[in-house]
This record gives C-alpha cells, sequence and structure tokens, in this order.
C-alpha cells in the first residue's frame, strides 16, 4: 500500500479521535464552571488541565497508529482505485482482499469508546448543566450560563452526529456517495465553522459583524 494513503488515513484518524475526546473535556470543564463554580480553581487545577489536554491526543494517536500498521499489513489485489476524496478507513478495507474481521471488530471497539462513551458523558454532563441553569432566578444570569455553552454544544452536535452516523449505520443503508457527503461534512464544514462558532462570543467580532451588516444594509437602500 501507498505510504502516502497510510500517512494520510493515520493523520485523519488521530485528528478524528483526538476530537471526540477533546469535546468531552471541554464539556466537563464547562460542567465543573456551571454545576459547581465555587470549586472550579479546585478541581480544574494545573495537573487536572494538563491531563484533559494530553490524555485526548495520547490516546488518538495510540489509536491512529494501531490503525495504521494494521491497514498496512493488507493486500489490495483487486483495484488501488479508491472511491473517496481521501484515504478513509472504511474505503481502504473494502479494497482489501484479506480477513479483515479483525480491523472490522477493531473500529466497532473505537466508535464505542471513543465515540458513544464520550457523547453520553457529554450528554450526562449537559442535562446536569442544563438542570443548573434553570434553577438560576435571574433571567440574565440564565442566559449568559447558556451562551457559555452554546459554541461548543453547536459543535457537538454538527461532528458528533455526522461522524458516528457515517461509521457507525451499516453499509447496507447508505451508499459510498453518501459516505462521502457525510465525509465531507465532518472533515470540511466542521473544522471551517469551528472559528467562527467559537469567535461569535467574542464582542469586537460580533461588533464587526453588525458593522458589516449595518454597511451592507446602508449600501442596499442608497
Amino acid at each position: 500500500m501507498f505510504p502516502e494513503c497510510i500517512a494520510q488515513m493515520f493523520l485523519f484518524t488521530f485528528c478524528v479521535g483526538t476530537e471526540f475526546l477533546l469535546l468531552s473535556s471541554m464539556a466537563y470543564d464547562r460542567y465543573v464552571a456551571i454545576c459547581v463554580p465555587l470549586r472550579y480553581t479546585i478541581i480544574m487545577n494545573e495537573d487536572m488541565c494538563i491531563g484533559l489536554f494530553s490524555l485526548p491526543w495520547l490516546l488518538g494517536f495510540l489509536n491512529a497508529l494501531i490503525h495504521a500498521v494494521l491497514v498496512s499489513h493488507l493486500s489490495f489485489c483487486h483495484s488501488h482505485n479508491i472511491n473517496h476524496f481521501f484515504c478513509d478507513l472504511k474505503t481502504m478495507l473494502a479494497l482489501s482482499s484479506d480477513d479483515i474481521t479483525t480491523i472490522e471488530m477493531l473500529v466497532a471497539v473505537e466508535c464505542v469508546f471513543l465515540g458513544v462513551m464520550p457523547f453520553v458523558m457529554i450528554l450526562m454532563s449537559y442535562t446536569c448543566i442544563i438542570t443548573t441553569i434553570l434553577m438560576i432566578r435571574s433571567s440574565t444570569g440564565r442566559a449568559k450560563a447558556f451562551s457559555s455553552c452554546s459554541s461548543h454544544l453547536t459543535i457537538v452536535v454538527l461532528f458528533y452526529g455526522v461522524s458516528l452516523s457515517s461509521y457507525m449505520i451499516p453499509e447496507s443503508l447508505h451508499s459510498q456517495e453518501q459516505d462521502k457527503v457525510l465525509s465531507l461534512i465532518y472533515t470540511a464544514l466542521v473544522p471551517m465553522l469551528n472559528p467562527l462558532v467559537y469567535s461569535l462570543r467574542n464582542k469586537q467580532v460580533l461588533g464587526a459583524i453588525d458593522a458589516i451588516v449595518k454597511r451592507c444594509l446602508k449600501c442596499l437602500s442608497s
């Protein structure tokens, strides 16, 4: 198999797996900040922050390395033409002439431990967060608490919804063309939206957007 394709698959798997775990770390940070704010500095100390940052990268690297090593030992005798816009793991496995049962089982386990379990943890965190926010009497306080979570929650819905559906829905239920569309969304669209979504809480960015909208409206009216 071409080394460039294996390298691309490794980087893609590494980034996706790391993103899953980083999103769950961010959800835990939001949970502590909103549900137990008085203990935030104690719980989110330097060691905890280093662990929440480094562990996702380490696990993502090890997971990607295992996949890269296993796929690099497969034979691809039928075809070397990949029906995708990058070297996707599922597409590459479909081209292999070897027994891929072990790798398919690994992918299933990976979806549970790196996808479903972090997603469940995020849901649990936001259940506690929403419950706490609803108990706030001040409407201003509720709005401020919701705004601190809205950016992260938007990315979670987009990234988890698309990526998990791509890897967990059985192959017979959607075509390769649909796979490519789903992959395009969480490899291109979601990263492109990341800076926009997270920066919408920045007052300077909002001020710039407001100024542009007013200028456009003024030009249209004149």
